[in-house]
């Protein structure tokens, strides 16, 4: 049985901003300590990601995942096409300009294939999660520093 969490945060960025970094993928190892390697395998028209080939670490438990992206007018959606140790996985970042900051809204949902407890599964989750957003957040204010 999956989970689903949903964490919020505030960013010191405008929506495009944050957009450019979310479909950088290559550059997510950089700024999540949960991702390994990422491989954009396909890009829209637009060379945005579509499709890629990703190795995450999480509590200890390496996994391969291919995703299929979307990207929206106010955000960057994943859903998983395969995985070595999970079921399904859906995941979507959704942003809220506010003034000069943009608010983040990251939902994650993941249904492993071989049953975990909830205590055990939820802490994996939220390390995702802080993964997620709180190393976003650097990330954004690393380039928009850096220019």
């Amino acid at each position: 049985m999956g989970v689903t969490e949903t964490r919020e945060v505030v960013i010191e960025a405008t929506p495009a901003e944050i957009m450019k970094v979310l479909i950088d993928l290559e550059r997510l190892p950089d700024w999540s300590p949960i991702h390994r390697k990422v491989e954009v395998l396909v890009r829209d028209a637009a060379g945005h990601p579509r499709k890629s080939k990703e190795v995450v670490k999480v509590l200890g438990i390496t996994d391969e995942l291919v995703l299929d992206y979307t990207v929206y007018d106010d955000g960057v959606g994943s859903t998983l096409i395969s995985s070595n140790q999970q079921r399904a996985q859906t995941g979507r970042y959704t942003l809220t300009p506010d003034g000069d900051s943009t608010t983040v809204r990251f939902e994650l949902t993941v249904d492993p294939i071989v049953p975990v407890p909830k205590f055990v599964l939820k802490p994996a989750v939220k390390a995702a999660m802080r993964a997620a957003t709180d190393g976003l957040r650097q990330q954004v204010l690393k380039v928009k520093r850096d220019g």
